[in-house]
């Protein structure tokens, strides 16, 4: 049973457009990238002392969820368990848990509550990967996969054992929290090899019972949204750390799809990790991705005491205030119907308003081709101030101050030389 979602909940994902990526575990303490066991090799021994530290103790979703609600998110997906294998909830069938640490709590109710409180949708990612698990047999991308000792004593190793864990963790996710909107696996990689061929023991549709999963996942939860990263097809697509050149498409057909992006380098909490993006690039990656019909999924990983970056929360605020003044060109908003945008420019819809996004501010005018007499008022969103519109004559000669003429199909707009203070300026045009 791997049939599509109702159509209501592709159409509530489609207008949230903006949603919160967390991803959170024991490797916040190490702070060097959430893949730090696999980067360093690290064994379940070397790995114990952040189990053992592991300690919250500034931990307040309602914190969390009111940044992203004021920064103009809709939805949050919270990292359950990540690759590691650490789970952040109490689950019946394993011991390496939030619940068997010194915090001894669950953290994953209270996130689902305060995201509720804020009017925001819920979303669980769940490794499909656990390298802590003694049935999860070393492959490539396992820490172990260098230690011959390790791989010998590993050769019996049963992933339909580990499969059966894995359902077992999903179920209890998805029949514990109530109604979840987005259940978002990661990550499968079949038939993958090392860098000098050699079989890679990659693993994905057969290893996790994909079918069986999924329809499990369909039944428990009637009305959620899955990605695509079981190695069957899902409801939606995830280009992680890319920008698509258009809308996506699965054999020709447009899809649902989602732009999962981090602010630094990393997805968990990296103290030196100082590639941050700018709010601005940001702001653009959303329109973007709305632009083409897609989401963008943002991620901010919190310290190891629970807490959001500084840094990170001052990026929130920043594209908060853009969205302030901007969001109705992004929420519920679709892809221009038949107007191709000028260049460095993108353009979103919703019923007869169309949004111009203008990433670089032009020197005076703007040439809108297509919608000469389509258009019967125009602003800056902003501020809701007046953009002139001008008649163009096809017949006028371009003659020192005077602008040669353009094309009749051309709508000309007359911009003030300062471009306005926000991030990413937006003209809002009302249709005919």
């Amino acid at each position: 049973m791997t049939d599509a979602p109702p159509a209501h909940s592709v159409e509530k994902f489609r207008d949230w457009r903006f949603g919160l990526f967390v991803h959170w575990g024991l490797y916040a303490l190490p702070a060097r990238h959430e893949w730090v066991k696999n980067r360093e090799k690290l064994t379940d021994e070397d790995y114990q002392p952040y189990f053992d530290h592991f300690e919250p103790d500034l931990y307040d979703p309602a914190k969390w969820a009111r940044a992203a609600r004021e920064a103009g998110m809709k939805y949050a997906v919270l990292t359950t368990k990540h690759h590691e294998g650490f789970c952040l909830w109490d689950s019946e069938v394993s011991d390496y848990t939030v619940a068997k640490t010194a915090w001894g709590k669950d953290l994953v109710g209270p996130f689902v509550e305060a995201c509720r409180a804020e009017g925001l949708g819920v979303g669980f990612y769940h490794s499909l990967i656990d390298w802590h698990h003694p049935e999860f047999p070393i492959d490539l991308v396992h820490p172990q996969r260098d230690d011959e000792e390790a791989i010998a004593k590993a050769a019996g190793r049963d992933i339909q054992v580990y499969a059966d864990y894995l359902h077992a963790q999903t179920r209890e996710l998805l029949t514990n929290y109530g109604p979840i909107d987005i259940m978002w696996f990661d990550f499968s990689y079949p038939g993958r090899k090392y860098p000098d061929g050699r079989d890679g023991h990659g693993k994905g549709k057969d290893d996790w019972r994909s079918e069986e999963l999924m329809a499990m996942v369909r039944e428990l939860q009637p009305d959620i949204l899955i990605n695509d990263r079981l190695d069957i097809p899902g409801d939606f697509v995830t280009p992680e750390q890319y920008q698509p050149d258009g809308p996506m498409q699965r054999d020709g057909v447009p899809v649902l799809w989602e732009a999962c992006q981090t602010l630094n380098g990393s997805w968990g909490y990296d103290r030196d990790n100082l590639d941050w993006k700018s709010p601005e690039l940001l702001v653009k990656m959303l329109i973007d991705s709305v632009s083409k019909d897609g989401n963008l999924l943002l991620n901010v990983g919190p310290t190891g005491r629970g807490e959001f970056d500084p840094r990170a929360l001052a990026t929130l605020a920043s594209i908060g205030e853009w969205m302030r003044l901007h969001e109705r060109s992004i929420r519920g908003a679709r892809p221009a119907d038949g107007y191709v945008a000028p260049v460095d420019c993108r353009f979103t819809q919703k019923g007869n308003r169309l949004y111009l996004h203008l990433f670089s501010w032009p020197m005076g005018h703007i040439h809108l081709p297509g919608l000469a007499g389509k258009v019967k008022y125009a602003q800056l969103l902003n501020d809701a101030s007046e953009i002139k519109r001008i008649v163009n004559d096809p017949h006028q000669q371009a003659q020192n101050t005077t602008m040669g003429g353009v094309g009749p199909d051309v709508l000309t707009l007359k911009l003030p030389i300062q471009k306005p203070n926000v991030l990413v300026p937006v003209i809002e045009l009302f249709l005919s």
